[in-house]
């Protein structure tokens, strides 16, 4: 067969010595990179970082723990639709729908409501596609906090009450959908009638 390009080029294989028959060059020349860099490493600036005394800064595109967000009157924006959890590629988010009763009026935006909405942290990828597909903008991913560590299986399935952010204005997360400081003493305000 003829190829395309016409631009083959014929190679002859050519017998192998007895010391590369034996790997000792191919050895060796690996040994001598390990080396070079094993030295060189010795006399550069240390990447390694002592993690509880000392954090390495965050990335600004970094996507960290969930949070679910409250509008301005202190209402769940969150109504359940499940584009966040048909967006995630990992299926790490799991939520069950509720109509809201009469009374709670105060609690939730719309007449749907997340009865339960759970997010499994250890199938989580942090893609942040949940987060662009709420039209609600209810799905947050913060960028100034990861999941802490755990010891239990069971500690890594955030339900609403790790999810959801705070009523109280001041406690609210400093990034992202933000209220000022203005807007949160009016909201404190109302919340305290």
């Amino acid at each position: 067969m003829q190829s395309l390009s016409n631009r083959a080029k014929k190679l002859e294989a050519k017998p192998m010595t007895l010391a590369e028959r034996a790997y000792l060059p191919a050895i060796f020349q690996g040994l001598s990179i390990t080396m070079r860099h094993f030295f060189r490493a010795a006399t550069k600036k240390q990447v390694t970082v002592r993690y509880p005394e000392e954090k390495r800064p965050f990335s600004p595109i970094f996507r960290g723990l969930h949070v679910l967000k409250r509008d301005e009157v202190g209402r769940e924006r969150c109504t359940a639709c499940g584009l966040c959890a048909v967006a995630c590629p990992a299926e790490a988010i799991t939520m069950v729908a509720g109509e809201r009763k009469k009374g709670e009026e105060n609690l939730y935006r719309e007449e749907k409501y997340a009865v339960s909405y759970e997010v499994n942290m250890l199938r989580c990828i942090f893609c942040g596609l949940c987060e662009e597909a709420c039209p609600k903008a209810a799905v947050y991913l913060q960028p100034d906090k990861m999941a802490p560590p755990r010891f239990e299986r069971d500690e890594f399935i955030y339900g609403k009450d790790r999810l959801v952010e705070p009523v109280d204005p001041s406690a609210r997360s400093i990034r992202g959908i933000q209220l000022t400081p203005e807007q949160a003493d009016a909201l404190a305000q109302r919340m305290a009638q």
